[in-house]
């Protein structure tokens, strides 16, 4: 529980500032072009550093890292609450998003080395998925009743007494683990340097395409040096001895597939939640506190889902649970696009939040135990690493083309004299359909990709419980 504790508070600060935005730019006067960055900075350098943060954690120790995360993410909370500029503000959410790219994949990489293979990692991992799946609402949920009862600062102040709780109780609950002995650790520094600063630029140009324009000379020059830096990287690891990511760890076709399906669940996933807040108050006019209780069905089906994915892995696989799970998400999008102007939560929002929840509580579930299934112990922080960057990576490449296509939907109702309300609502429509193609693509890949037979002997080992715990080093 202290693990999915983590999990729970670094997926809820990629959201919790979303409701908080108009109250944070008002105190700070921060304007309406520079307001993202709030949410942005976050998100950015923990999407650039998990990879490292997850092999940092096999190099020099699981629960060391989880740790080191978690105090930096504590102070740097704490430095955002007391932040006076909009300066302070960005720079210690960057530093929030660099404490959460070092615990988060350690977090996971220890569970996968704690708990066997089987039933038992399936039980940990649905509990993982519970909370890491109904982070994202519940962090709109708690952003908008702090915002409302206590002022901003709170959203950042919240992070400081749970951080301390798992950096006191981690020594006496986990046990350290390291994937290699001290003599043969050494870490790949000019790969480590080129994928964090690849992957870095890439998000940023994603979250700021939707700014500047896909076709804007920043965007295009941002993403070639992005590509280039990842390429760099690629022969970086197949030159060097000791790599920073060993590529045969791909060799594995049910963890390949796996990140591609990632990849398309955050597409569609992350801007849900984007989506889902701004119809609320600029179409339905709801405030902070009213659009966050909005989001409590929605968490409590992710929550229950996720727990019924843990035994439906067990019992027929991970692969025909995830297919599922990622059709019910594409459904709910869909269902989305009915949203009204005079429409209101129960008749436009209730029933498509709750089958989106049920549906994301079968996809994170699944999708995180084919990503683990079948790694060596010493590669526990690697594929974690792996399958949280896929998740972020398509967590903004989503919102940019969905935000664009929203903003361009708008943008052509105006221009044909529709209300501001009106043309609003049509841009959230359009986009939601976009990531109903998103969620039903990953549904076809998973089918494709994914080794029906690791599924079905995964399934069939865990019910014999034969599959041995992974052994700690």
């Amino acid at each position: 529980m202290l693990l999915a504790l983590t999990q729970f508070v670094v997926v809820i600060d990629a959201s919790i500032t979303n409701v908080a935005l108009p109250s944070i730019g008002k105190a700070l006067d921060i304007d309406q072009d520079n307001l993202s960055w709030v949410v942005n900075s976050y998100t950015l350098v923990f999407g650039g550093f998990l990879l490292l943060g997850g092999r940092l954690a096999d190099f020099f120790g699981r629960r060391k890292m989880f740790m080191t995360g978690m105090a930096l993410f504590g102070v740097a909370s704490l430095a955002g609450g007391f932040a006076q500029s909009e300066e302070w503000l960005i720079t210690a959410r960057a530093f929030q998003g660099l404490g959460a790219a070092i615990a988060s994949p350690a977090a996971l990489s220890i569970v996968t080395t704690t708990f066997a293979e089987g039933k038992e990692r399936n039980r940990a991992l649905a509990i993982w998925g519970a909370v890491a799946g109904a982070g994202g609402a519940a962090g709109v949920l708690l952003g908008g009743i702090l915002t409302q009862w206590a002022g901003w600062e709170w959203v950042l102040f919240v992070n400081v007494p749970i951080a301390a709780f798992v950096v006191w109780q981690a020594p006496q609950r986990l046990l350290e683990s390291k994937a290699e002995e001290e003599s043969e650790r050494t870490l790949d520094i000019p790969g480590a340097v080129a994928i964090t600063a690849g992957l870095a630029l890439l998000v940023y140009t994603l979250v700021d395409a939707a700014t500047v324009g896909w076709t804007s000379t920043e965007t295009i020059i941002r993403g070639v040096i992005a590509l280039v830096l990842i390429a760099a990287f690629v022969v970086i690891e197949v030159r060097t001895r000791k790599p920073l990511v060993p590529f045969s760890i791909f060799r594995n076709r049910t963890l390949r597939g796996a990140n591609i399906v990632a990849i398309l669940t955050g597409m569609s996933l992350f801007s849900m939640f984007f989506l889902i807040t701004l119809y609320l108050q600029q179409v339905l006019g709801q405030d902070a506190l009213k659009a966050g209780l909005s989001y409590l069905p929605l968490s409590v089906s992710i929550i229950l889902a996720a727990g019924i994915a843990g035994a439906l892995v067990t019992k027929i696989g991970f692969k025909p649970v995830l297919v599922t799970g990622l059709l019910l998400v594409a459904v709910a999008l869909a269902w989305f696009t009915q949203i009204e102007v005079g429409g209101s939560f129960l008749s436009d929002v209730l029933g498509p939040s709750v089958l989106a929840g049920v549906g994301l509580g079968l996809t994170f579930v699944p999708v995180t135990i084919a990503a683990m299934s079948g790694t060596k112990p010493e590669e526990a922080g690697l594929a974690s690493g792996l399958i949280n960057t896929s998740q972020q990576i398509g967590g903004a490449l989503g919102l940019a083309i969905l935000a664009s296509i929203a903003n361009s939907s708008t943008n052509d109702a105006f221009a044909t004299g529709a209300t501001k309300v009106v043309a609003l609502n049509q841009g959230f429509q359009d986009a939601f359909l976009v990531g109903a193609f998103f969620a039903l693509a990953g549904a076809i890949l998973a089918a494709l990709l994914i080794s029906s037979n690791d599924s079905k002997d995964h399934a069939e080992a865990a019910q014999r419980g034969e599959v041995e715990p992974a052994p700690i080093v």
